[in-house]
Order: C-alpha cells, then structure tokens, then sequence
C-alpha cells in the first residue's frame, strides 16, 4: 500500500495584515504552500479570498486578507506550517481543523463572492431588505410636522 493514501487531510484559514497589498497576500499562500510540500506534503487547493471585516479588532486591524488552503500532509509539516506563522509578523490568525473529504469545487466563500460578482441575490425580488412591498412606518405618538 502507498503512504499517502493514509496522509490527514486538513484545512486552513489564516488572516494576514489589512495593510498588505493583494500580491503579498497571496505571496504568503504561496510561501506556506511551499513549507507544505518541503515538509512531505501537498497543498490540494487554496483559495484567496481577499480583505474582509473581521468581528472584532486584532491588533489595531478591523480588516484582514482571507486565505483558505486545503492541504494533504503529514502532522508535522502541518505542525511546522502553523509555527511559522505564528512567528509571522504579518499573520495575525490561523485556524486548521483536520477533515475526513475535502469538499469538491469552491468553498461556500467563494460561492458568495462569485454570486456578488454575477449581481444574482437569490430568490430576492428586488424591493429592498424585506423584498416585499414598500409599506408606510407606523405612527408612533403625534404628529411630526
């Protein structure tokens, strides 16, 4: 039997400065793929999915760039791969949970992004957040004039 039908596989996000330019950002996917594969494993799939709010502030950032990396890997380049992003100055956050599959074609970010692109909202009609028909504010106490 082959060794890598049995790798772990993992998935990753990381969010580095807001004050990185778009190339730096996805120059930092391309660096930690590279730890990846010289650490024994391969990087699937990843996805950049650009500066997005974040809930709260890290350091001083209330925006961040977004990077999502579905990787095939042995635990300890993973393990090397998270270490040096601590150590990172320009990666504030990252989260790597291990899966059983990886999920086929875009993750559900991206799906949103290429929906906002397209300008299709769905089962909206179009008529603002409620969709429905516009309808007068009650009245609350006198009248305002």
């Amino acid at each position: 039997m082959n060794k890598e039908c049995y790798m772990p596989l993992y998935e990753h996000v990381f969010i580095a400065r807001q004050d990185l330019s778009n190339a730096q950002a996805e120059g930092l996917i391309e660096h930690f793929s590279t730890v990846i594969a010289d650490n024994g494993g391969k990087i699937v799939e990843n996805e950049y999915w650009g500066v997005k709010t974040m809930a709260y502030k890290i350091n001083k950032n209330r925006k961040g760039h977004y990077a999502f990396l579905k990787s095939d890997a042995p635990a300890a380049a993973v393990q090397e791969m998270e270490r040096l992003m601590r150590l990172h100055d320009d990666v504030m956050r990252v989260l790597t949970i291990k899966v059983d599959t990886h999920a086929e074609g875009p993750s559900v970010q991206m799906q949103k992004r290429d929906e906002r692109e397209r300008g299709d909202r769905g089962d909206r009609d179009g008529g603002g957040f409620g969709g429905g028909e516009r309808r007068e504010r009650p009245s609350f106490g006198g009248d305002r004039r």
